[in-house]
């Protein structure tokens, strides 16, 4: 091995008013299966994380709970590590940025860049709610677009046009806490000159630091210089690192009622964990930060907040004496089946939901590792590739293997390896192979490393059917073969789970048990077991049931995160959900909604939540399956009732039958407000279209 490195890595901050969904996981898979593989590969690496805890967000999320912002962050938190524990990420710590290191960091930091002339204050013009008394963030602002008129539009960009504004251009602007008309009123900020540091990050974005080991790792990928370069050239303006009171977060020394915006000490919160981590363990800290650091710093982050990491934290680090990261990694998004995660058709997708339902998150590791690579492309979670592809590689093709020859290697020969094989040329191919996937990990290909071990465990099950295992043991004389075969396989086994152990650290401490050895690195790709005795056999992974993707789907259209709605908008204690993406009367027009006449209805064996509908739609009956049974909990008096029904809807094979439509509620944002069927008036029949 080369030199060993010294390595401090981090994932971007999860905000601590939500829930950790599928789209944080990519992230924290992608960053855990890195730090794994360099800790298998026996470097230091240390892999530090936090909660994202200050804003206004977070203020109004508190006191809409009747709660403090501490006790919401600390109850946010624990649902946070849960999540991440529950998918075997191995942060070295998981912080808060609500935390006395985090203060101090941002405190310093601070002072020196004002000592260095890189902060300036001004009086800028900002809409205040007269009503909550307090300025509003631009995504606290909505109104009419001043470019298209679209309605209720954020302040600081048009989802239907795609303009971008400041929140005073908007048109009958209102404050989304209250509902209110905002004013304009004055306010002194605080501003860091980041158009000032243009020079330095122009050579820091194109620049690459010296590895430890020697190699060359550029600063950032290509995508990201090139967006970046862009930006440089565009102009750099200075950057607004004050909130006024009331605001969660730290008050900005010397200037009372002025408090650190969440972006200034968020990234700083990288430093603050890791202090922490340093404390308990007796790392230092100086060694990692400090501006003449030889340790390797990498922060894993999403593609939407590149512009922080990429100009805003380096600058930021370096004016104030500190060290700028080794390399920001970005990535895409995860879409859902082609499209963005979205909460009505169930794949907004939280971790807990997929824990929950008894799905292994190992499965959900190796498929997301199968598609991951250095650039910055979204990735798609196709749930039907996802349970072909996990059940194919994983069981049909890994697994397999060893419950092939596991069990002669017990029952024949009292569960002891062969002292020789004579088969030597199957082993040396796999194991001629642990350089080039070492290679695609640390060059954060996944998908290239899991195609080439996939590849591999074709060639071991091909070795598999031609020498046949179990027909040698039916076979006089064949004892000697058999222990060879089997201990060919159980090696190849071996060699294929060191290669997946960064991706499947569960599964790997079943093999380990299974082989009675001490925890799989690296260079154990260079030896074999010979004359070693395993344990017996037990399962290690199972297939996965397709009812479980439809449990999934259906806990996840039940998840629906609230927002409060404008007090002009209508009851200003209802609970609203976010209006879907804008679009197009082509794509409504694609809607066949009908009237149907609910013929027979009753509960649905075995399910606590569907109800069996037989509906009339003038030219057919149809048998469809509703969701609907907590609030209709006397289904026989919806006979005879007319209801609206999605027609043309795909026929859907479920647990308990095949729907053929669906029937059209109304809802609320949260289980309290319940569900309600549609009404038609008075003369509409079964069949007539709606539209």
């Amino acid at each position: 091995m080369s030199q060993k490195r010294q390595i401090l890595v981090t994932s971007a901050l999860p905000y601590a008013n939500g829930a950790i969904h599928l789209g944080h996981m990519v992230e924290h898979i992608q960053t855990d299966v890195w730090v794994r593989f360099q800790k298998m590969r026996g470097h230091d690496c240390h892999y530090v994380c936090a909660d994202d805890t200050h804003g206004t967000p977070i203020m109004l999320a508190a006191e809409k709970q009747g709660i403090t912002p501490e006790a919401l962050i600390e109850r946010v938190k624990a649902e946070h590590l849960a999540d991440f524990t529950g998918f075997h990420i191995g942060h070295d710590n998981y912080y808060s940025t609500n935390s006395p290191e985090n203060r101090h960091y941002a405190e310093s930091i601070y002072r020196t860049l004002k000592n260095n002339g890189k902060i300036v204050s001004r009086t800028i013009e900002q809409l205040f709610d007269p009503e909550k008394q307090m300025f509003l963030p631009d995504r606290f602002v909505k109104g009419e677009c001043p470019k298209c008129s679209a309605k209720d539009q954020y302040g600081d960009n048009c989802e239907v046009c795609g303009a971008t504004y400041s929140p005073t251009e908007l048109k009958n602007p209102y404050s989304a806490v209250s509902g209110a008309t905002p004013v304009l009123k004055s306010s002194e900020h605080y501003f860091f000159r980041l158009g000032d540091c243009a020079d330095y990050l122009k050579g820091w974005t194109a620049g690459s630091s010296l590895r430890s080991d020697g190699e060359t790792q550029p600063h950032l990928q290509a995508e990201s210089l090139n967006k970046m370069n862009e930006w440089i050239e565009g102009g750099l303006h200075d950057w607004d690192i004050s909130r006024d009171a009331p605001y969660f977060g730290f008050e900005i020394p010397d200037a009372p009622g002025k408090y650190f915006y969440v972006w200034l000490d968020a990234p700083i919160g990288y430093m603050a964990s890791f202090k922490n981590l340093c404390d308990r363990t007796g790392l230092d800290f100086d060694a990692y930060f400090g501006a003449d650091s030889k340790a390797e710093l990498y922060h894993f982050i999403g593609k939407d907040i590149l512009y922080f990491h990429a100009l805003f934290w380096p600058a930021i680090l370096h004016f104030a004496g500190l060290r700028a990261p080794t390399g920001v990694f970005a990535h895409g998004f995860l879409t859902v089946d082609g499209h963005k995660m979205s909460k009505s058709r169930g794949t907004f997708i939280t971790a807990k939901s997929y824990l929950d339902v008894g799905l292994n998150p190992e499965w959900m590791r190796y498929y997301v590792a199968a598609k991951l690579n250095a650039r910055i492309e979204d990735i798609d979670l196709s749930l039907d590739d996802f349970v072909a592809r996990v059940n194919s590689d994983l069981v049909g093709k890994f697994v397999n293997i060893a419950s092939r020859a596991a069990g002669f290697v017990t029952k024949r020969f009292g569960g002891k390896l062969a002292d020789s094989v004579g088969d030597t040329e199957i082993l040396a191919r796999l194991q001629n192979e642990a350089a080039s996937i070492a290679a695609a990990y640390e060059a954060r290909e996944y998908a290239k490393a899991l195609r080439d071990v996939m590849a591999l465990a074709d060639v071991v099950n091909a070795y598999v059917d031609a020498n046949k295992p179990w027909e040698l043991a039916k076979q006089e004389g064949q004892d000697a073969r058999l222990a060879e075969v089997c201990t060919v396989l159980i090696n190849a086994f071996r060699l294929l789970a060191i290669y997946l152990k960064p991706v499947l650290p569960k599964l790997a401490e079943g093999v380990e048990a299974f082989l009675n050895v001490s925890p799989l690195n690296w260079s154990d790709a260079d030896s074999l077991l010979l004359g070693h005795t395993i344990m017996p056999y037990q399962h290690l992974m199972q297939r996965i049931d397709p009812v479980l993707i439809e449990k999934l789907t259906e806990a996840n259209k039940q998840s629906m995160e609230t927002l409060t709605a404008p007090a002009a908008a209508g009851n200003p204690s209802q609970q609203w959900e976010p209006v879907a993406d804008t679009i197009a009367f082509d794509d409504f027009a694609k809607l066949d909604l009908r009237i149907g006449k609910v013929l027979a209805c009753q509960f649905v064996d075995g399910s606590d939540k569907l109800l069996q509908f037989t509906v009339d739609l003038g030219f057919e009956q149809r048998n469809i399956l509703s969701g609907i049974r907590k609030a209709y909990q006397e289904p026989e008096k919806l006979v005879g009732r007319k209801v609206v029904v999605v027609a043309n809807l795909a026929p859907r094979k479920m647990r308990f039958g095949t729907s053929s439509g669906m029937i059209v509620c109304a809802s609320g944002a949260d289980d309290q407000s319940g569900l309600f069927l549609l009404d038609a008036d008075e003369g509409a029949e079964p069949g007539m279209r709606i539209g």
